[in-house]
């Protein structure tokens, strides 16, 4: 048997792992920055917990768990007629399947704030660092495993908050020294423009199709309102909202007018004039910020502003982060009222991204893990460099010692491939001597030295 991996994951070796630690690490620190704890969640959760949260689409794309043992009292020909029915339908009945791997970090973490609401203190800022799985196509920049790095506030109605994760943003981005624009609108502009056209009824089918426009273009967008019912009228009075242009002010401008009518869209204007305006007091300085009132997030949750961030340079710009406000995600568990606020760094795409443009640091997977590597000459010499090893790693250095007495050649040969920056050659001579030759495997030079002075020496590089 040919040994392979489902279409839409990957594997990652040593070199990738230390470059998507190094993404992880800079999410992970400014997380913590902005006063973000983490948590945890299950790899599956209960089926209804996720489906009916996020859309007719994306409910399409929830991985299903069969149940692994089936009543014996169950028949063939009714298990059958469950499966052929679960081609159709995104929720199916306890015969077939209970659970299922989650789709997103959002939804499990209002699950998880609902059944811990008693033990928490809000507004609760959390981050969640995990993989997540969509039954999508694979394509270029679109797996079926994927990690999520999630912000978010729950418990407050502030736009601070708004304001803080687009701080974080540009800080984060900055730090990974990818050029991003952040384009965002509110969903309230978007309902306020489905009253406008009369037809809040079809606001789910407005939102997503002009979610589309940079997939499928104008008449993409037009084709596809046309068969969800809405109107030639009130397409024709949409139009020029799809052709918006100029400056966030210009635009805000035209909103203004067009929104004259709605008490609900002219709230969400107040809420992109406000972030519009306080941009400065958070020192935004690496990201561009842009009003797109085509942005619509397919998830039906979201209530309020809407992010999502695309890398402003190369050839490959999928969208790389994405968020919103959701101001009663946990009312669908059962608690009432909490609004919340989060963002997600797609992890993957941002990988993928940075080794398109070179953005890596050239150190990172150039260096090895292990600084110090002890040769071993035999039975003696092993036992002796197996001590000194324990003592290099309670001093903090990172530490092999080579597991088979063989060449020095040899030893050296996997020191180099490995990267590993000094070797310790320790003999019959060196032991009696209480001494170490070590040699700097970048410069090729060596010296005798005492094994307190070769820790100082590893301590300060």
């Amino acid at each position: 048997m040919k040994p392979s991996i489902p279409r839409g994951t990957r594997d990652f070796g040593p070199a990738e792992m230390q470059k998507r630690q190094y993404i992880f690490n800079i999410v992970k620190t400014n997380f913590q920055l902005f006063g973000y704890t983490p948590i945890e969640t299950p790899s599956m959760e209960n089926i209804i917990t996720l489906t009916g949260k996020y859309g007719d689409e994306g409910d399409q794309l929830i991985f299903k768990i069969l149940n692994s043992r089936l009543n014996e009292s169950t028949k063939k020909d009714e298990l059958k007629k469950e499966f052929e029915l679960s081609l159709e339908r995104p929720l199916n009945s306890t015969l077939l399947t209970e659970k299922a791997l989650r789709y997103d970090l959002t939804v499990p973490f209002a699950r998880y704030v609902v059944m811990n609401q008693h033990a928490l203190t809000f507004p609760f800022k959390r981050y969640q660092i995990q993989p997540v799985w969509r039954a999508d196509k694979p394509n270029k920049g679109r797996y079926r495993e994927f990690y999520q790095c999630d912000a978010d506030v729950i418990g407050s109605n502030s736009l601070i908050n708004e304001l803080e994760l687009l701080a974080m943003m540009d800080k984060s981005f900055n730090e990974l020294n990818i050029p991003v624009l952040i384009k965002f609108n509110n969903r309230k502009i978007l309902s306020g423009i489905a009253e406008v056209l009369n037809a809040s009824d079809k606001i789910i089918d407005i939102t997503v199709a002009i979610d589309k426009l940079d997939k499928i273009g104008k008449e993409g967008v037009v084709k596809e309102l046309t068969e969800k019912g809405i109107s030639a009228e009130a397409i024709k009075k949409l139009e020029p909202l799809i052709d918006l242009s100029g400056s966030n002010a210009d635009k805000v401008a035209v909103l203004k007018t067009f929104l004259a009518t709605s008490e609900t869209g002219k709230k969400g204007i107040e809420e992109i004039e406000f972030l519009l305006t306080n941009l400065n007091t958070i020192n935004i300085k690496h990201i561009s910020v842009e009003l797109d009132i085509t942005l619509a997030r397919g998830l039906n949750y979201y209530t309020g502003t809407i992010f999502e961030a695309k890398a402003n340079a190369g050839t490959f710009t999928p969208s790389i982060l994405g968020g919103g406000r959701y101001d009663d995600l946990t009312g669908i568990f059962g608690l009432k009222g909490l609004s919340g606020v989060g963002i997600s760094f797609g992890i993957d795409r941002i990988y993928d991204v940075m080794e398109e443009l070179n953005l890596f640091p050239e150190s990172i997977s150039k260096v090895s893990i292990t600084k110090l590597l002890f040769t071993n000459f035999g039975e003696t010499e092993q036992m002796h460099c197996i001590a000194l090893a324990a003592k290099a790693r309670a001093a903090g250095i990172n530490t092999e010692v080579y597991p088979e007495a063989a060449k020095m050649k040899k030893q050296f040969e996997y020191a180099d491939k490995k990267q590993i920056p000094f070797v310790a050659v320790i003999g019959t001579n060196e032991i009696a001597n209480h001494t170490i030759m070590l040699k700097n495997m970048t410069g090729g030079t060596q010296e005798e030295v005492s094994f307190e002075e070769m820790l100082a020496m590893l301590q300060a590089k």
